[in-house]
């Protein structure tokens, strides 16, 4: 494992630091070609995408810092540091981006068939940059592609690798998807089944909730957003065949 990538000194370059910016820069850049694709104004995409970013730093900032405030008292820097971004502070960010969408008057269904593979290219930098700390620890296995972190002495399931493959799979798979509408749906409904299967040969976490950990319970959520939205798009779709007016619902575009 790296998880340093360059040492200036008193200086360290973390390597999910720098995976993490440049995949969040790259889907930015992808967001403006699917823009085109899906219909919506660039720079309105472009200024929402930085929106999102920005809330998820500060969110994720802030949710840190509530939870170790003791710790962040003594050492600040050290904290901020800590690369936090949960899935508290992804729904936070999620609530906040539908918000500013909103506000924005931008059609939230074409906005989010514009970000899905823009979203997918992300998540498999971050994945990368997991792999790269050992953050994201699979079971033992015995199979010949098994990695040994530090610290351990079996091989166990390179499970950040499994969701880069997924993520960058579903990032060109979706974007083909964009201009037919439903790129968000197939991205969600993929990404979480994906996800779930992936969490049985991941460690699970310190918390259950009903037999399942809060990525798990991320993942079956992800698929009913997707499904749900599979839904809306298969009435729209069917409306206008139909010769029937184009079907709306508040907040979201179906066209």
């Amino acid at each position: 494992m790296h998880p340093v990538l360059l040492n200036f000194g008193h200086v360290t370059l973390p390597t999910f630091g720098v995976l993490a910016a440049v995949g969040l820069l790259a889907g930015l850049g992808l967001s403006q070609r699917t823009a085109t694709l899906a219909g919506v104004d660039l720079e309105r995409l472009w200024d929402a995408g930085m929106f999102m970013v920005i809330a998820a730093f500060v969110f994720s900032r802030v949710l840190l810092v509530v939870e170790h405030f003791k710790s962040f008292r003594a050492f600040p820097v050290l904290v901020l540091a800590v690369p936090s971004l949960t899935a508290s502070g992804v729904a936070l960010t999620v609530l906040a981006s539908w918000g500013w969408l909103r506000w924005k008057g931008i059609p939230v269904r074409r906005a989010m068939d514009a970000w899905a593979p823009c979203a997918a290219l992300v998540w498999g930098f971050l994945a990368l940059g997991h792999f790269a700390e050992g953050s994201d620890p699979g079971m033992v296995t015995t199979l010949p592609w098994g990695v040994r972190m530090a610290g351990e002495g079996l091989a166990l399931h390179p499970v950040a690798l499994y969701c880069w493959a997924l993520a960058w799979g579903l990032a060109m798979f979706s974007y083909g998807r964009v201009k037919k509408g439903d790129a968000a749906a197939v991205t969600l409904v993929a990404a979480g089944a994906g996800q779930f299967l992936i969490s049985f040969v991941r460690q699970p976490g310190v918390e259950m909730v009903a037999g399942l950990d809060a990525l798990e319970w991320v993942a079956v959520g992800m698929m009913v957003v997707g499904g749900m939205l599979w839904m809306k798009q298969t009435r729209a779709t069917k409306t206008t065949e139909d010769g029937g007016p184009s079907v709306r619902s508040e907040g979201l575009d179906l066209r």
